[in-house]
């Protein structure tokens, strides 16, 4: 998959092209059926599917201050997006100018004139050009007048579940993995480079534990102890995660990520670590003493032991 941040450099790489439009935060159930779709008509009929999607984030440039976190990083939606079979992926750098662009001028100028689409998809819910004025079915009409078709996929839902980027966010918020899975398609991610911790993982209790720098931008779920499967140095581990403020080690420690990979000793500072979310075992607490801590590490990582012969968690 190519990736391309010149929307007049597509049809002269691609020719024909269709494509999919949206932020796709997450790549979660929905945008997936929705690039599926759009990959599928485009083969069809000999074109070349294209994901067209923003960075930053809209929010992040217009309202900083109110912009939620994003769920992956740009980098690993673009892998996600490379496997439902897309040809580029256009990521169109946003900034106040592209804001301010009315939506019938966003359609005629970067779809039409420079693009050339032949095909647009879009969810039920997006929204583009200034204040996010336009709408799928003002994109319908002008398909109508200008020539190109336009499929809008309708909401996807998981039970009783419409599923969104907000929606995934906030069942992460609450920490609940099993259904963040069921809205994403796939074990929520965390990733980061190993940084120096507070070395009290490895010193004083006994359980080394690699800090990760998750980054501003993305949002770390709830606060508690979780069953993860660790990618380091091309191979897989299980780990215990902790997320939170660690409490019973001292007062006003900043929030951190750190995992303790399971029959694993080897130094990775400065290295990157890809971390799957199976399951949070409990919520962060504050213990009495550092060996009554101790010993609920040790009933955490019997509990990843456990779990991890489940059947559902060895599929991660």
């Amino acid at each position: 998959m190519q990736i391309l941040k010149d929307p007049s450099e597509v049809a002269k790489k691609l020719g024909r092209v269709v494509i999919a439009l949206g932020n796709f935060d997450g790549v979660h159930v929905g945008h997936q059926r929705l690039i599926r779709n759009m990959v599928s008509y485009a083969r069809k009929i000999g074109a070349a599917p294209v994901v067209f999607t923003f960075h930053p984030h809209p929010l992040q440039v217009l309202f900083p201050d109110r912009a939620p976190r994003l769920l992956i990083s740009p980098e690993r939606r673009a892998e996600l997006i490379s496997r439902l079979g897309v040809d580029a992926l256009l990521m169109l750098p946003f900034d106040r100018d592209l804001a301010r662009l009315n939506p019938e001028f966003f359609v005629h100028d970067l779809l039409v004139r420079q693009l050339g689409v032949e095909a647009v998809f879009v969810g039920f819910n997006c929204t583009f050009g200034h204040r996010g004025a336009g709408t799928p079915e003002l994109l319908q009409r002008l398909g109508k007048e200008l020539g190109f078709y336009v499929e809008v996929l309708p909401p996807i839902q998981v039970g009783e579940t419409v599923v969104s980027s907000s929606t995934v966010r906030q069942v992460l918020e609450e920490g609940d993995i099993g259904r963040a899975r069921g809205y994403l398609g796939y074990w929520p991610i965390l990733e980061g480079r190993v940084v120096y911790g507070d070395q009290r993982g490895g010193r004083q209790m006994g359980f080394p534990t690699a800090n990760l720098d998750i980054g501003n931008d993305v949002l770390i779920p709830a606060r508690g102890v979780y069953m993860a499967k660790v990618r380091v140095r091309d191979q897989i581990f299980d780990g215990v995660l902790n997320i939170g403020v660690k409490p019973t080690i001292g007062p006003d420690l900043p929030p951190s990520v750190e995992v303790h990979i399971l029959e694993f000793a080897q130094v990775i500072y400065g290295e990157w670590v890809e971390l799957s979310l199976l399951h949070r075992i409990r919520s962060e607490a504050k213990f009495s003493s550092i060996n009554e801590l101790i010993s609920q590490i040790k009933r955490d990582i019997e509990a990843v032991q456990t779990l991890k012969n489940n059947a559902l968690f060895q599929q991660a």
